[in-house]
């Protein structure tokens, strides 16, 4: 997750005193308002229960008020401290942290704690409705939609729950996935926008899962319902012969056969985001950019207007980072930003390894780029996890504790420290490679991808000479 405090605002007090208000972002958007001695209180809690030693530094109190260029300095030094804050293992995973970013949320929208109802959608655009409280978390809320569909406790941990935004024709923008500081019915009805949805869908890449979930009648509906849309939408490729084949199991009803014949064709369980912009192979080129299988997969349209194709592997990346910028919309002035006139750009930029001995960084230009890093993290994580003999019920419960929350003071979101090394020679780069190549996965080759970039072209469909991680 990307937290940034980009802005800050003049606001009256109850007693019509003025005070001001640091804006808490959120992969972009403002997730809640504080004032500085809410995160002071928050400051004391967290060095009062993990020590000095633990906790980052924090801006000190001032005596006299504050001058506009030392409340712009106060707001780079908290930002800074909730990013670190974030980053750390055990405080950014803590209920302390998390639930003070809950609440700071439910205050700020002014949303009071009821009973309600809030609708969840399943992939075949049929509606759940659950009663919660505005205050749940997305884990209760996760937890009382299995409840509703009769869902295994077992089962839960294969699912979370996405905000998507939904475009003409039946297209669809994965947004994020719904995190543990957030309130899933602020989140979607602060946005105030019928347009954006809360979906349920599978959270995992690796389809050797998909018997675990389709051994239940409940988890093989819900598997099938997606696998049916992302076909529809054509996140699936299918040519005429698999489209009769998979035609006559539908009507048939055999919900399983449909799944396994749709897991030997192209795309299966990948998330397909929205057209964007890419400096690979060179720049400026428009991309349409699909994750899955270990991999981001690139579509890419050169300045020629010739198409090429090829794939990025996680098992390739030193390290990837995700940076925001403040830009003015057309016509703006170079003058600072102010949210009139500004827009966030998001980047996702990663150091891959092209070949033996050369690593390159490649750009994508995204408003989701923070959910393509997210992706790429969730890749690691699962095939870390499965090297070591452990479960998939262990990883979701490690992304619970927090491991996967990553930033740093320069408003990036990166890899942890075993892709993220701060020495870019290639004996760390062969150490990550020597430890990931042995993860053997249905879909990864252990030398010579066909699909892999490497090289200095892009050569197109398939067409790659690439070095497998053995070669590293």
């Amino acid at each position: 997750m990307h937290f940034s405090i980009p802005e800050t605002e003049v606001r009256s007090g109850e007693n019509g005193s003025t005070y001001v208000a640091y804006n808490i972002h959120v992969n972009g958007v403002l997730h809640c308002r504080v004032r500085y001695s809410q995160l002071l209180g928050l400051h004391e809690q967290i060095k009062k229960e993990y020590g000095n030693n633990v906790v980052p530094t924090f801006p000190p109190k001032k005596i006299f008020t504050l001058t506009p260029a030392e409340v712009e300095q106060r707001r780079e030094q908290l930002e800074k401290y909730m990013q670190a804050v974030r980053q750390d293992p055990l405080l950014g995973a803590s209920e302390m942290f998390n639930s003070f970013l809950r609440k700071a949320q439910q205050e700020t929208q002014q949303i009071p704690t009821e009973d309600v109802q809030l609708e969840i959608h399943l992939s075949n655009g049929q509606k759940v409705k659950v009663n919660i409280l505005t205050s749940d978390q997305t884990e209760d809320v996760l937890e009382a939609v299995a409840t509703k569909l009769d869902l295994p406790d077992d089962l839960v941990g294969y699912f979370s729950l996405f905000l998507i935004q939904e475009g003409v024709e039946g297209s669809c923008t994965f947004v994020r996935k719904l995190q543990e500081f957030e309130l899933p019915y602020v989140s979607v009805t602060s946005l105030r926008n019928p347009d954006y949805h809360i979906v349920l869908r599978k959270s995992y890449w690796d389809s050797a899962y998909d018997r675990d979930v389709m051994e239940n009648r409940v988890g093989l509906n819900l598997l099938y319902a997606q696998t049916v849309s992302d076909i529809e939408r054509g996140w699936i490729l299918v040519n005429k012969d698999q489209h009769r084949q998979l035609k006559s199991l539908q009507e048939k009803g055999s919900k399983k056969e449909f799944i396994r014949l749709a897991q030997t064709l192209k795309y299966f369980g990948y998330i397909k985001f929205d057209p964007c912009v890419t400096d690979f192979p060179e720049k400026g080129c428009h991309v349409i950019v699909s994750a899955g299988n270990n991999e981001l997969n690139f579509h890419v349209k050169l300045p020629n207007n010739q198409m090429k194709e090829g794939s990025f592997k996680v098992t390739r990346m030193r390290c990837w980072r995700v940076t925001s910028s403040q830009v003015p919309v057309a016509n703006g002035t170079a003058n600072p930003c102010s949210s009139s006139k500004c827009e966030v750009k998001l980047e996702l930029a990663f150091e891959y390894l092209m070949s033996k001995d050369r690593l390159q960084w490649v750009t994508i230009t995204s408003p989701q780029a923070i959910m393509m890093s997210i992706c790429l993290q969730s890749m690691v994580d699962e095939l870390m996890v499965k090297k070591s003999g452990g479960s998939i019920k262990k990883m979701q419960k490690k992304r619970l504790n927090g491991s996967i929350h990553r930033s740093d003071s320069q408003q990036a979101v990166k890899s942890p420290p075993l892709l993220d090394s701060p020495d870019p020679s290639k004996e760390q780069v062969v150490k990550l490679s020597t430890k990931l190549s042995s993860v053997s996965l249905r879909g990864i080759s252990a030398s010579n991808s066909a699909n892999d970039l490497s090289g200095n072209e892009f050569h197109g469909n398939y067409a790659f000479e690439g070095i497998g991680d053995d070669d590293l």
